[in-house]
């Protein structure tokens, strides 16, 4: 693919990774995961690369982006929250114009993707990794303790706290009712020992979605999958190469 920039509805451009498939199975030419990361993350954490990785071995394209104010991408950090990074991943689709879509996302992530997806039926498919469903108590669980535009998120230095990520929190509570409302096929990869998003949360979504989701537990596992990809990608893969 030729290089191209992506920008978001402000204006910020956004650091991404275009991964070809060398050899695309028949079909597919045109046909792209989109990959986005979690909170305070970046898209060249491990468990996002070997996934790529593993779609291009099976003939599938990926790209995988920086969300705004994160990683090499333009913005600030104190200006994050779920719905602008909803508002994000809509660019990403925008500038990939001509392609089928599904897209993949990680915690955070996860639950950007599941507003997007049930809002943009450019969406063909949606893969959950440890993805996010009660917002705000996660939010509050881990953040609440913490002083707005004072003190950091996960100990991380550049991911200082503001009070309109808490508030965008506060306002969207939970992804249930968008759960409800998936028309397109949807896998759920999930550790039961997540340490970060409990592994209830992809179960009640799930349930919530019985017509379109599907629930693959990974038995043990914690939040990034730490020694468990190759497994994740033999969940992953053949699911979106059969559903997309």
């Amino acid at each position: 693919m030729t290089p191209f920039e992506i920008r978001t509805p402000v204006g910020e451009l956004l650091d991404h990774v275009f991964t070809p498939a060398p050899d695309p199975r028949p079909g597919a030419e045109r046909k792209v995961v989109i990959v986005g990361h979690g909170v305070t993350s970046h898209h060249d954490r491990p468990y996002l690369t070997h996934l790529c990785d593993a779609l291009a071995a099976a003939g599938l394209a990926s790209l995988r982006f920086s969300f705004s104010g994160n990683g090499n991408s333009e913005g600030r950090f104190v200006d994050c929250c779920i719905s602008k990074e909803v508002a994000d991943l809509g660019a990403v689709i925008d500038a990939l114009e001509g392609w089928s879509v599904a897209y993949m996302g990680h915690s955070m992530g996860g639950a950007v993707g599941l507003l997007r997806a049930t809002s943009d039926a450019r969406i063909g498919a949606l893969v959950s990794l440890a993805g996010m469903a009660e917002v705000h108590g996660f939010m509050q669980r881990h953040f609440g303790h913490l002083t707005p535009g004072k003190d950091c998120m996960l100990d991380r230095e550049h991911a200082r706290l503001s009070e309109s990520f808490l508030a965008d929190a506060r306002e969207i509570q939970t992804t249930l009712p968008q759960a409800s409302q998936m028309k397109v096929p949807w896998l759920l990869v999930h550790g039961t020992e997540d340490e970060l998003v409990p592994f209830e949360d992809s179960v009640r979504c799930a349930q919530a979605c019985p017509h379109r989701a599907q629930l693959a537990p990974v038995e043990g596992a914690d939040h990034c999958f730490t020694d468990r990809l190759d497994e994740v990608a033999g969940l992953v893969v053949p699911w979106l190469m059969e559903s997309f």
